[in-house]
Order: structure tokens, then sequence, then C-alpha cells
């Protein structure tokens, strides 16, 4: 499946840019086809030889490392990017031709089926979800992108029947011009405006899923979502609308009406069933999945049983524990406002909240509004940066608002405060770089915290 993959890159001059999961797997696959051919790598960290000590045995390999890392990029045939490498104050003039990345290059060279999913919020919880409904109607499924594992970490297991689920974030996309067979694309809130060099920017990225589709391709998309309206993309002949309400002079939707979700007038499921996803953003999530479902053919009530067993991902509105008659929660990935109040929304009896992360620039306005008004929540626990202004703009509220530096502290603070019988809700409406590694260290510390009887 890869041989014109490899042909492709056989007689290109390749640097490899950022020596993260994904420029590694880039690294360890090139090389093992190639083992003489001259590659090159630039990253920003400086340490990146005495991490990677097997690098300096690499007869064939030069590196460009530390802060200048960028110097000289152009020289290059082919730039294969990893997704977390910002360009957005470098001259693109010399280079926009020569980007690509490991989502491009399968798309254009391995011919198989793909369903690529993006969307500010919901990405990984969709993409594990179509992947488990393929997987339990026997199809040869891959989970592969941001989700976790580089493309190129499976590329030779893929097979001409198997079917490719990604996980796409907006920086995979920003360069692509490719698109997979079925794109979803779930909702656009603002996030990552520190990655672009305007919401615009981030909105036309997120459109690639769809922008270099054919006629034969499927774009599901989110009708009712605001920002995709402003936007004004243009919907083609096989498109499908998702929308929490019948929508008129639309060929191809999936709606919800009545407490049933339709697919172009037939019922496909009652959304009262029990069913470990919460939320109306998750049923959102489920009618994404369902809509795919009828563009493949699959059986709908095998789908409809793997939506209901499959559970919640690691901190993504996690039930923790319950202690002393408290249910502690973690929604560490929730990154924005909007991620902060569906959660709330879909928990109910939420009556502490953690909340403040790395300040990104994004609009609280909506989330500082929601938690003066939220009749449940007593007791808002801020932390740092975007606590701070959190805490300012509740301050002529009646909440009980309390900042602190200190993860632990913060904890500590809740399990005094929180009423019994009610939630305490770690959903932070920001990123958490700065002060922590990651979300997933950041939900790993809060769940460390709650389950100790000494904190």
């Amino acid at each position: 499946m890869i041989e014109n993959l490899l042909n492709y890159l056989e007689d290109k001059k390749i640097l490899i840019l950022g020596f993260g999961k994904e420029g590694e797997s880039t690294y360890k696959i090139i090389r093992k086809y190639f083992p003489e051919k001259n590659l090159f790598i630039a990253d920003k960290n400086m340490n990146l030889l005495n991490e990677k000590i097997d690098l300096m045995e690499d007869p064939y390999l030069e590196v460009s490392l530390g802060e200048n890392y960028l110097n000289g990029i152009e020289e290059y045939d082919l730039i294969i990017k990893a997704p977390g490498i910002s360009l957005k104050d470098v001259d693109l003039s010399l280079l926009k031709e020569k980007i690509t990345s490991q989502l491009e290059l399968f798309l254009e060279f391995v011919n198989v089926y793909t369903i690529g999913i993006t969307g500010t919020k919901g990405k990984s919880t969709t993409s594990s979800l179509m992947h488990k409904v393929l997987i339990d109607q026997d199809k040869d499924s891959f989970l592969l992108g941001n989700i976790g594992e580089p493309i190129f970490n499976s590329i030779e297991k893929i097979k001409k029947n198997s079917i490719v689920v990604l996980e796409l974030s907006s920086h995979a996309l920003e360069f692509v011009q490719k698109s997979p067979n079925i794109a979803i694309l779930l909702d656009i809130y603002e996030e990552h405006l520190d990655h672009y060099k305007s919401f615009e920017k981030y909105i036309e990225a997120k459109f690639n899923v769809a922008k270099f589709q054919n006629e034969k391709d499927f774009l599901i998309y989110n009708y009712d979502n605001e920002n995709m309206k402003k936007f004004g993309f243009k919907y083609g002949e096989n498109d499908y609308a998702i929308s929490m309400q019948n929508i008129p002079n639309t060929k191809n939707k999936t709606y919800l009406e009545n407490n049933l979700i339709y697919c172009n007038g037939k019922e496909l499921m009652n959304m009262n069933e029990e069913m470990n996803l919460k939320g109306i953003h998750n049923l959102n999530n489920i009618m994404f999945i369902l809509s795919t479902c009828m563009i493949l053919n699959l059986d709908i009530e095998k789908a409809i049983c793997s939506i209901k067993e499959f559970k919640p991902l690691e901190h993504r509105m996690e039930f923790v524990a319950t202690i002393n008659n408290v249910s502690y929660y973690n929604d560490s990935i929730a990154t924005i406002p909007a991620s902060t109040i569906n959660a709330v929304n879909a928990l109910g009896n939420v009556n502490t909240i953690l909340v403040g992360g790395n300040d990104r620039g994004v609009d609280l306005k909506e989330l500082i509004e929601f938690l003066k008004n939220n009749k449940t929540i007593e007791n808002i626990i801020c932390l740092p940066k975007t606590g701070e202004y959190i805490k300012e703009g509740l301050k002529d509220s009646y909440k009980k608002i309390k900042y602190f530096e200190d993860l632990k502290e913060a904890v500590s603070f809740a399990k005094k405060v929180t009423k019994e019988n009610t939630i305490c809700l770690l959903s932070p409406a920001a990123s958490s770089y700065g002060y922590f590694k990651n979300f997933e260290e950041r939900g790993k510390l809060y769940k460390q915290y709650v389950l100790d009887e000494n904190v």
C-alpha cells in the first residue's frame, strides 16, 4: 500500500520539521526503506540529540536545533511538518508548496477509505466511537492522527479494504491540499488563537478537511454552529447537515424531532436511550456517527448498541469517585468556555467548579455570565491565569469565589466547601500549557489529589 509514497519520497531532499512523536515516526519509516538517504531534522529542542542518542549514530543525518531551527528551511524539496510547529510569523512565499505532513502524504499516496473528524471540541470522543462502531461491525478499522497514534506508525498494516478513522486537529489540516472521503466537521469555537494570525485563519484550516473533496465524497457538518455559518462555506450535493431541529429545503440531514433522531426522514434512535455519553454536545457527536453509518450502509441497530456501550474517554467528564457523598468529575479536556458550559449543563447539580488556565486570548464573557447565573454552582475556585479574569468578572455576584495558584490547594479547599450529594467539577475552560505539560497531566493530578486522603 505504500509503494507510491516511497516512489515519491525517493529522490526528494527531505526536512523533518519537528521531532516529537510524529516527526520520529516519519524518520523511522523513511530510514527503514532508505537506509542511506540524506535526511535533515529541524527542531527547537536544543537537547534533542541527548534525548535521542540513536540519532547521533546516523551518518546520513544532519540536524538544526535551537531558537534558529527554521533558518534555511526553504532549501529543501519537501518539508514534512509536525502539526505542533507554528509558522504564523514565517514568510511562506517560498515554502507553501514544499510543506507537507504525514496526513497529506497518506491521503495523497495511500489508496484506502478515510473518515476525517475535526472540530474544536468532540474530536477524540467521536473518532473513538466511530472506530468502535466499525470494529463492532467487523470492519478492518484503524484509529490514527491527533488521538495519539501517528499515521506512519500503522501505514504498513493498512490494507485495501481497511477504513481509517483520522482525528484531525486544525494544525494537522492547516497546509493540506487533500481531504478524506468522509469529512466530519463537528463545531468551531475560538481556540488556538496563539497559533494563527486570526480566528478566520483557524476556521480556514478546519475547512480544509473538506475543501479538496470530489463529487463522490461527503462532508457532514454542524448546521447550527454560528461560526461555520459566518464563514459561508459552500456545501455540495452529497453533504449532510446536522441540526437539533428539522431543517427545511435541505437534501441530506440528520436532525432531532420529538426526542427522536431522524436521517432524511428515517427514524434512527431515541435521544433518551440509556447510555454513558451525557449532554447535548455528545448527542450532537452521536448524530454525526449515525449519519456516517447511513453513508456507509452500516447496521444501524448494531451501531446504536455500540453507542450505548461506549464509555467517555479519560479527562472528558470523567467520573473520578464519590467521597463523603460528593461526586468528583475530571473534565480537564475542557479548554474553551463552551466545553465547560456543556459539562455543567450535562452533569447538573454542580456545586463547586475549578476553572482557569493558560491565557490564549479567548473571550470569557459568556462563561462569566453563565457562572454568575447558574443556580447550583455556589463555589467557584479560580486557577491561574484566566482564573484572575473570571474572579474579577464575578466580584459583584453572590458566589463564593476563591483564587489559588496551586491545584493541590484548590482541590483541598473544594473538599471542604462542596455540599454533600452534589458534584465537584474540574473544567478549566482554558489550556494547560505553562502550568502543566498538557491537559492529561492536569487531569491526572486532579484525580490524584481527589483520591489522596491527606489533601
